[in-house]
């Protein structure tokens, strides 16, 4: 008699999604997108699988205080193109920060992600606010520290 050991694989109907929250406050921006990613993935569950979405929803509160390192606030620049002669624009992180910080945070976490539709949906469970507060009380969000 032979024993075949067999992979649990979960089924969408178990997939059981938290959320969590951080605050953003004196973090390192890459360094915080990385954990961010991984729990938007799953990646950090013992039943990750690719082609279920077994992720967790993310909220990140104070996005206006989080850090760069180095001289990353003058010299990063991000780039968008309207795909017309001429119509290529370039902002530096600095700029952003200013203006709309909660776009350098899902730019950051965004461009970890998978490039597919399982990417596209693991976004979506990524809300980004400014300031200390949100509006997903009602979800009981944990709050961790990453």
């Amino acid at each position: 008699m032979r024993y075949e050991q067999k992979t649990y694989r979960p089924k969408v109907s178990e997939v059981e999604n938290k959320w969590y929250v951080i605050d953003a406050k004196g973090k390192v921006l890459g360094r915080m997108s990385t954990k961010i990613a991984m729990m938007l993935m799953g990646k950090d569950k013992p039943d990750f699988t690719t082609n279920i979405d077994t992720g967790a929803f993310v909220v990140v509160v104070n996005a206006e205080k989080v850090v760069l390192t180095g001289q990353k606030l003058d010299k990063k620049i991000y780039r968008t193109f309207s795909q017309y002669p001429g119509h290529m624009k370039e902002t530096n992180a600095r700029e952003i920060l200013s203006k709309k910080p909660e776009k350098l945070v899902k730019l950051a976490v965004k461009r970890m992600l998978p490039k597919t539709r399982m990417g596209k949906a693991y976004f979506e469970k990524l809300k980004v606010y400014a300031g200390p507060d949100h509006p997903h009380h009602a979800q009981k969000p944990e709050k961790i520290d990453v």
